[in-house]
């Protein structure tokens, strides 16, 4: 449950804190601005649901790509929903090869809704085939 002085952020103040969270890598504190029913829905379309399942979620895809960053450079906003601009990037760390990783930055989106000062909806669009690529994926 949002606190009171949560509730009274605006969502930007909200998203750039959970865009903070994400940077730092934090899966705890990224979750504590989560609704419990939060919805993630990733670069290919793909949604999970709850708070429980993106605690999961985030804490396998920091495994997987080290120094995640969002760079966030533009935002527009209508009431409780945003849009965000900027770059992604990340070390691919998974494979045989963990000490270093192998650098990735696409452009990227993000649509953000904000309810009770509570991240209620995240959702990425990214080109992620260099990463997939890295992943030594075939097909995008």
């Amino acid at each position: 449950m949002a606190s009171a002085e949560s509730a009274r952020q605006q969502p930007l103040d909200v998203a750039m804190e959970f865009i903070k969270r994400v940077n730092s890598g934090d899966v705890n504190a990224l979750c504590e601005l989560m609704t419990p029913g939060h919805i993630f829905q990733d670069a290919l379309g793909k949604r999970f649901i709850g708070r429980e399942t993106m605690r999961e979620g985030w804490t396998a895809y920091f495994k997987t790509v080290a120094d995640y960053q969002i760079h966030a450079e533009e935002f527009f906003q209508t009431d409780e929903r945003m849009a965000i601009f900027g770059t992604a990037s990340g070390r691919y760390a998974g494979g045989s090869d963990t000490s270093n990783g192998k650098f990735w930055e696409v452009p990227a989106a993000w649509r953000a809704v904000v309810r009770d000062g509570l991240v209620a909806e995240w959702r990425v669009y990214a080109d992620n085939q260099p990463l997939r690529k890295l992943m030594g994926e075939r097909i995008p």
